[in-house]
């Protein structure tokens, strides 16, 4: 079973809560990582805070402000979807129809493995 906050971060997702900006507390932050000056000297990076839920969510994505408000807007926003909706939510549907579709791949992926391993052992006892 996946947490659900793990599950936020889909783009395709519709129908999420909306949230307004009373109830957000935002604040910039030097970023962490590589970067060197460029991250050691600004403050780039976004937390932002939803107050109702408690939910924070920090963005360091990209050098530009506005990029990473706008991109921790939306990770909040899914995340506070989440939160209220739970299973209900199209987030979480969104990662579980990922998870089915990529658990069906892997598992093509090892019938067709066997499928040759099959095919080279016949091949090596028509040779015999």
């Amino acid at each position: 079973r996946v947490p659900l906050l793990q599950a936020a971060r889909k783009n395709n997702s519709f129908n999420l809560l909306e949230l307004t900006e009373a109830e957000l507390k935002e604040q910039f932050v030097r970023g962490d990582g590589p970067g060197g000056q460029a991250t050691n000297k600004t403050s780039n990076c976004v937390v932002l805070k939803h107050i109702p839920s408690g939910i924070v969510v920090k963005c360091h994505q990209t050098r530009s402000v506005e990029q990473n408000r706008k991109i921790a807007r939306e990770i909040l926003q899914e995340k506070v979807d989440l939160f209220y909706k739970g299973e209900d939510s199209d987030v979480f549907k969104e990662k579980k129809a990922l998870e089915k579709k990529k658990q069906e791949k892997k598992r093509r992926a090892k019938e067709n493995l066997e499928r040759k391993k099959h095919f080279k052992e016949m091949q090596q006892l028509d040779k015999k």
